[in-house]
C-alpha cells in the first residue's frame, strides 16, 4: 500500500487535532491539510487530491453531508468517510457517496485502517 494522504475536515480545534494523531501515527497514513468547513474541504480537495477525505457530519455552512456529495461527483473522487459524535440514525446518508460513517468517541487506528480496507464497498 502506498501512502494515504489524508485530508481532515470538523470544526473544531481539539477534534482536528485528535483525528491528526491518529491518522500520523498509523502507519501507511499521513496528514495534508486540515480544514474548518465543507467550503474550505471543497477547495481544498481539488488542490491537494487527498485519497481520503475525514469528514465531519456537523459543519456550519455547508454541513459534511452536502461536502460530502460534492465532493465524490468529481472525477477521480477521494474516499470520504462520515464522523460524527452523534448516532448514524440521525442523519440521512442515502446517496451522499461516503463510504462509511464512524463514531467519533471510537475513531482509532483499527478504525482508520479497516474503513480504508472497506472503502470500495460504499455503506452510504
Amino acid at each position: 500500500m502506498g501512502e494515504v494522504r489524508v485530508l481532515i475536515v470538523d470544526d473544531q480545534e481539539p477534534f482536528r487535532q485528535a483525528i491528526a494523531t491518529v491518522v500520523s501515527e498509523t502507519d501507511g497514513f499521513v496528514v495534508v491539510a486540515s480544514t474548518s468547513s465543507g467550503e474550505e474541504a471543497l477547495l481544498a480537495v481539488p488542490r491537494l487530491r487527498p485519497s481520503l477525505v475525514l469528514m465531519d457530519v456537523n459543519l456550519p455552512g455547508i454541513d459534511g453531508i452536502e461536502a460530502t456529495r460534492r465532493i465524490t461527483r468529481h472525477a477521480d473522487p477521494p474516499i470520504v468517510v462520515l464522523l460524527s459524535t452523534y448516532d448514524r440514525e440521525e442523519f440521512d446518508l442515502s446517496g451522499c457517496g461516503a463510504a462509511s460513517y464512524l463514531a467519533k468517541a471510537s475513531f482509532g487506528p483499527d478504525l482508520l485502517t479497516d474503513a480504508w480496507a472497506r472503502r470500495h464497498r460504499p455503506e452510504c
